[in-house]
């Protein structure tokens, strides 16, 4: 059996995780709405038209934020299309999916579901089409108390009290070609400026999210946060990180290997945040969102079959990725990276929540279920939270087509305010077992009390309505804790929660 290392110390730490982290997303897409979160005529739907299954699916994941409309819809979206009487809303189409937008769904709707799912919203404006005036706007809609033209429109509408909502993102995507509205670095940070200074004003409360590169594969990566950030540095509060992974070719070692790019990823936009700082002599500290993440490759061809036939209906199937086994693996990764730069990545959103690149599943009028990537996020969202600590892992490596020295064992962990420890941990070894043994001396007497495992022979194996527990957790073999040492059998290919307390 192979061995490993991880020395932990309580006073090492990385820093305080913002519960924000496990945010997710939920877009006007295909059928993350539309038969998702939303289906009046399904037998769970409550009083509003919900499905009360995905509710209780949602409520096991613990997401504190969910960002919402978009996503590339956005960027050609009117909000004022969302708000009064459903039947005096426009269908409209929607250009960034091909589809139609009823909009009977809209920000009052949503408001009620967030609310009974026990999460926040995370707002996005419409800065691809539309501008500043538009998004001081719809802040007054949201959050002003009443005596204006707006929140007296939102109290016309049925409700009263301001929506409250606290976090804001500047558009979506601005520097891609598929985006209504595309801009350069300078315009969109001039535009971001301008609607930012607007929107605080009208409330000072609120958080303010700029769009970084849509990925660290755009050739303008870098160039783009440099130049967008000079323009609107102390007036915003987050940069957005955007990024999808996926293994077309099978390659699983290089697949789980992705984590080695999100974390230089992480780093360079940190870089270029405090570079842009250091410039301007500045006390504002910029932190990022990472506010896109996940696999996606699996629906793509369907995708593009599903335009060719059915374009401009509503609700399309869209997005619509089959999880496998070492999705799952790679998900935990990507999580465990997250929170090993918890100091600066302060929001985080699963992309998507429901249906589109989704960790839960639906039928329409059927059943719903947890794709295999549900575990991983669900475990982290529940244990995953308090202080990141500085995780010291000795542990053989790897080389692949696109890394060198990649660790088959990466961990990391959490202390929460009662004192118990959290470690999670992927074994990327495909073949062979891991002896793990973590120092654990400075927590003073812990004990192991649970050993949470996700495993499967067949790394493409899939959960699926009529075999929803094909890749499920397990107990693991869990360990034992001698002399301030904690040692643990870590299985092949596997994501394990090692839970220790007092």
């Amino acid at each position: 059996m192979k061995k490993a290392k991880i020395i932990l110390d309580k006073d090492f730490e990385v820093g305080k995780i913002d519960e924000r982290l496990y945010g997710s997303f939920i877009e006007h897409l295909g059928r993350a709405v539309y038969g998702g979160i939303y289906e009046p005529d399904h037998e769970t739907a409550d009083e509003l038209g919900f499905r009360k299954d995905v509710m209780d699916m949602v409520s096991k994941l613990g997401v504190p934020i969910v960002r919402y409309p978009g996503g590339n819809f956005v960027s050609g979206f009117n909000w004022e299309d969302s708000v009064g009487p459903v039947e005096n809303r426009p269908h409209r189409l929607d250009l960034a999916w091909f589809t139609t937008e009823t909009n009977e769904v809209g920000l009052h709707e949503f408001a009620e579901w967030a609310k009974k799912a026990d999460s926040e919203i995370m707002y996005a404006i419409n800065l691809g089409s539309r501008g500043p005036e538009n998004a001081r706007d719809i802040v007054e809609y949201a959050n002003h108390p009443s005596g204006s033209k707006f929140s007296e429109m939102r109290i016309a509408n049925g409700r009263k009290e301001p929506f409250g909502i606290k976090l804001w993102c500047l558009g979506n995507e601005m520097d891609g070609p598929w985006q209504m509205g595309q801009k350069t670095a300078k315009e969109y940070g001039r535009v971001a400026n301008e609607a930012a200074k607007m929107m605080k004003w009208v409330d000072p409360s609120i958080e303010l999210v700029a769009c970084g590169s849509s990925s660290s594969e755009m050739d303008t990566f870098g160039s783009w946060e440099y130049e967008m950030l000079d323009e609107c540095y102390e007036n915003i509060d987050y940069v957005s990180l955007h990024r999808y992974y996926a293994n077309p070719t099978g390659d699983t070692p290089g697949f789980l290997a992705r984590t080695m790019d999100m974390d230089e990823f992480i780093k360079t936009v940190v870089a270029i945040c405090d570079a842009v700082k250091g410039k301007k002599h500045s006390k504002h500290t910029v932190n990022l969102s990472f506010d896109e993440w996940n696999v996606w490759y699996h629906s793509r061809e369907q995708d593009n079959e599903i335009w060719k036939q059915d374009k401009w209906n509503r609700a399309l199937p869209l997005l619509e990725d089959i999880y496998n086994f070492e999705d799952a693996l790679l998900v935990g990764s990507m999580l465990i990276t997250l929170l090993k730069n918890a100091d600066r990545v302060k929001v985080a959103c699963l992309a998507q929540l429901v249906n589109v690149i989704a960790p839960i599943m639906t039928r329409n009028g059927g059943g719903c279920w947890a794709q295999t990537i549900f575990y991983p996020f669900m475990h982290a969202s529940k244990y995953g939270r308090g202080t990141a600590l500085k995780t010291l892992v000795d542990s053989p490596v790897y080389s692949c087509t696109d890394y060198d020295n990649v660790p088959y064992i990466d961990a990391t962990a959490t202390v929460a305010e009662d004192g118990s420890v959290t470690v999670f941990c992927v074994n990327r070894d495909m073949e062979e077992d891991f002896e793990l043994e973590l120092d654990i001396r400075s927590f003073g007497e812990l004990k192991i009390t649970d050993h949470i495992l996700l495993h499967h022979d067949d790394v493409k194996a899939v959960n699926a309505e009529e075999n929803p527990d094909n890749v499920a957790p397990t107990k693991g073999p869990g360990g034992s804790v001698e002399n301030g040492k904690l040692t643990v059998k870590i299985p092949a290919l596997s994501w394990n929660v090692i839970r220790l307390e007092k």
